[in-house]
């Protein structure tokens, strides 16, 4: 996603090596979060797609996830995606 922000208006922030960590890091690593400016933190496709807003190549798809069946799909598709992870980590180690 970094590649992808062309214009610097993402802050990528490390957990393990930030000083200050809004949220515990074992919850932030259960899934992925988003804090827009001035706005509450959110996770899981609700965060992808205020990541993609802001990222040139893909703003269509994050401005399409703003109606809201299609924020579910995406939210349905993350979570079977969160099911999956742990093999697809195993699978990748091995």
């Amino acid at each position: 996603m970094r590649r992808l922000d062309w214009f610097k208006r993402v802050d990528f922030i490390d957990i393990y090596t930030t000083q200050t960590c809004p949220l515990e890091p074992q919850l932030l690593l259960q899934r992925f979060h988003v804090q827009e400016i001035n706005g509450p933190i959110i996770s899981g496709a609700a965060a992808f797609a205020a990541l993609w807003r802001q990222l040139p190549l893909l703003r269509p798809i994050g401005e399409l996830a703003r109606i809201p069946t299609v924020l579910k799909v995406l939210e349905w598709a993350y979570i079977k995606f969160l099911a999956y992870r742990p093999k697809l980590q195993r699978l990748l180690s091995s």
